[in-house]
C-alpha cells in the first residue's frame, strides 16, 4: 500500500466523508474512492459502509485504522526530526517541573540557549498528583522528576540536582522542638497520603511503611496539591516528608522543617517518553549528563 492511499484512508477514516477528504488533501473525489476501493480489493474487504447518508467505517475498517495510524504518525515525526536536525535545531523544548525547581536549574538552560542559539526552554508547572500526564500526551518533552521512575514506557535520564529532605512538622509537634530528625522518628507518626496517580514505589522511596528499626509509619489524609500539603501540616493533621528546597522558597505559618539527617537525598532527573525524544531535547539531555547534578545547598533550616 502506498503511503498517499494510507494517508486518503486514514482521513477518510477522520472525515467520514469522501468530499471533504478530498478537499483536505488537494485531490479529487475520484482519486479518493479509487484509493478506497483498490485498498479493498487488496485486503479483501469492505473497509467502508457507504449509504445515500453516511459513511461509517467496518470493524475490519477500525482495526485497519488503529494499526496504521501508530506507525504513520510515527514516520510523520521521523521525517519532521529529520529535516529539522538536516536545517539545524530551532524551537523550544517544553520542560516540565514541580513548583520552584525550575528555578534551581537555570545554569543548565542558559548553557542550552547559549550551545544552541536557535533554541529555547520553556518551563511548565506539573503536579506530583500527575507527575507523568505531560509526558505521556505529548504535551511535554521532557520533565525534572525525583527517581527512581519505573514506568514502562518512559526513560529516566541523567540527574541533574540533588538535594536533602526534611520533615515537615506543625508548631505544636512533639518534635517541633527539635534540630534535626531520622528516619526512626518517623516511626508512629501519620505522614499525609498521595492520590492514586502517584506511583507508589514514590511514596515508599520518600516515607516507608517501616523506618529501619521496624516501627510503622502511618499515612493520613489524602493530598494533591502542596498547599493541601502545608494545610495538614500546619493544622496537625499529618506530617509530611519534603525536599530540602522548600525552606527556601516556601514558607507557611504554622509548620517547622526539621532536617532528616540520615534520609538518602532526592535525585532530580530528566524522564521522556522512550520512544519520542525530539533532536532539541536530546541536545538538552546530552548537556545535562555532559554537566553532572549539582548539589542544591539549603540555607539554615534549624527552628
Amino acid at each position: 500500500m502506498e503511503l498517499r492511499d494510507i494517508e486518503i484512508f486514514l482521513t477518510l477514516a477522520d472525515e467520514l466523508h469522501f468530499g471533504r477528504t478530498a478537499e483536505r488533501l488537494h485531490v479529487t473525489q475520484a482519486r479518493v474512492s479509487q484509493a478506497i476501493k483498490s485498498q479493498e480489493r487488496r485486503i479483501g474487504g469492505a473497509l467502508f459502509e457507504r449509504t445515500s447518508r453516511a459513511v461509517t467505517l467496518t470493524p475490519l475498517g477500525e482495526q485497519l485504522r488503529d494499526d496504521l495510524g501508530t506507525a504513520y504518525h510515527a514516520i510523520h515525526r521521523g521525517v519532521a526530526k529529520a529535516t529539522e536536525s538536516a536545517r539545524g535545531m530551532t524551537g523550544t523544548v517544553r520542560l516540565g517541573v514541580m513548583g520552584a525547581v525550575g528555578n534551581e536549574l537555570r545554569e543548565v538552560f542558559d548553557a542550552y540557549r547559549a550551545r544552541h542559539p536557535g533554541c529555547d526552554v520553556a518551563v511548565r508547572e506539573i503536579h506530583f498528583s500527575e507527575p507523568f500526564a505531560g509526558v505521556r500526551t505529548g504535551d511535554l518533552d521532557l520533565a525534572v522528576l525525583w527517581r527512581p521512575v519505573r514506568e514502562a514506557d518512559l526513560t529516566e535520564g541523567p540527574v541533574l540536582l540533588t538535594e536533602g529532605r526534611l520533615l515537615a512538622v506543625g508548631t505544636g509537634h512533639e518534635l517541633a522542638g527539635r534540630t534535626a530528625v531520622t528516619l526512626e522518628d518517623f516511626g508512629g507518626q501519620t505522614c499525609v497520603g498521595v492520590p492514586p496517580g502517584v506511583p507508589g514505589y514514590w511514596m515508599e522511596s520518600m516515607v516507608p511503611a517501616r523506618t529501619p528499626g521496624g516501627r510503622p509509619v502511618g499515612r493520613g489524609p489524602v493530598v494533591t496539591t502542596f498547599h493541601e500539603v502545608l494545610h495538614a501540616v500546619s493544622s496537625g493533621l499529618a506530617v509530611s516528608a519534603l525536599n530540602e528546597h522548600v525552606v527556601q522558597y516556601y514558607s507557611h505559618p504554622g509548620i517547622v522543617l526539621l532536617p532528616v539527617v540520615d534520609a538518602p537525598p532526592t535525585e532530580w532527573a530528566l524522564v521522556w517518553r522512550t520512544d519520542d525524544l525530539h533532536p532539541r531535547a536530546r541536545a538538552l539531555v546530552d548537556l545535562a549528563a555532559a554537566l553532572g547534578p549539582r548539589a542544591y545547598t539549603a540555607p539554615d533550616v534549624a527552628p
